[in-house]
């Protein structure tokens, strides 16, 4: 047997092992938590808020925090995304500094902890933009200087970025040149023709990018520590300037804030499904928007 054919046969085989490791601790993981997480999930646990210092009642505001911080932000990072690698692609020139400058600005913020960027929107969303709406709408309390869910979801949504924007540019380099062209030379601007044209056809993969912005956010904890999640909070928020819950936050502090954290370990389990369970929904709704999307583009 020749060295090429070992080689090849060895490639195959670590792939091969690679791919059933990688599944067999996927599977083993998800069964454990529906093991000894679904038991413990109630109409009670979906339905009502925390109480005994989280050591009773239910996980229903966390389960709102979260929802809500992940849509909102959706809302404020998915476009940003959008418009950034639309400049990138339809209005530079190869080579030119100021896409080099934004793309290392993308590949840098791609590696930085996530910490760093709760660390930031502090500094950043709550001391230097609160702080300054306080002063000029002339508020005697802090309702913009604090830590609220429209700073975690901002800071969500500068974590997110990089993918947001990797996402879109890879889908706009897939719309063929020759349509932009065509679009041009029937007399439209460059704007109509990214409007009526590139846009349409890249639509799938800017939901591309939300779903994986929403996979990277639904479960981040550290960018929210300092920017609106709290220990525990009874009422849901009422704006975005409110405080909230969030699941992931709630699990850690059932994990290692509890007086008795071998009371709260069904607790643990039921709160980890319904996390998973949530982020799998909100990817597979933006999943079906896509593809029904994808099918209605090419009827």
């Amino acid at each position: 047997m020749s060295t090429k054919r070992l080689i090849g046969i060895f490639a195959v085989g670590a792939a091969t092992v690679a791919v059933i490791a990688i599944a067999g601790l996927v599977f083993s993981t998800m069964g454990t938590f529906l093991v000894k997480g679904l038991p413990n999930i109630t109409w009670q646990l979906l339905s009502e808020a925390p109480r005994n210092n989280n050591t009773e009642g239910g996980i229903f505001p966390a389960i709102y925090g979260t929802t809500l911080l992940v849509l909102v932000m959706s809302i404020l990072g998915v476009p940003i995304g959008t418009i950034t690698a639309i400049y990138l692609n339809e209005y530079t020139r190869a080579g030119a500094v100021m896409p080099r400058v934004i793309r290392f600005a993308v590949n840098t913020l791609a590696g930085v902890p996530s910490i760093v960027f709760g660390l930031f929107g502090l500094g950043f969303f709550v001391q230097f933009l609160g702080v300054g709406l306080d002063k000029t709408f002339g508020n005697t309390e802090a309702i913009w200087a604090k830590p609220a869910l429209i700073w975690a979801s901002a800071t969500l949504a500068a974590l997110t970025l990089p993918v947001v924007i990797v996402s879109v540019e890879e889908a706009l380099k897939n719309v063929p040149q020759e349509m932009r062209e065509g679009s041009l030379a029937l007399g439209a601007t460059r704007w109509q023709t990214i409007w009526k044209i590139v846009l349409p056809n890249s639509t799938t993969g800017i939901l591309t990018g939300s779903i994986l912005a929403i996979g990277r956010s639904a479960g981040e904890v550290a960018p929210i520590l300092f920017t609106g999640v709290v220990y525990s909070l009874p009422q849901l928020p009422d704006g975005v300037s409110s405080q909230f819950m969030h699941l992931g936050y709630h699990l850690f502090v059932l994990s290692t804030q509890s007086p008795d954290v071998d009371k709260t370990l069904p607790l643990q389990y039921a709160t980890t499904l319904v996390l998973l369970m949530l982020t799998f929904t909100l990817n597979f709704a933006a999943t079906f928007i896509r593809s029904r999307i994808r099918s209605k583009q090419f009827r």
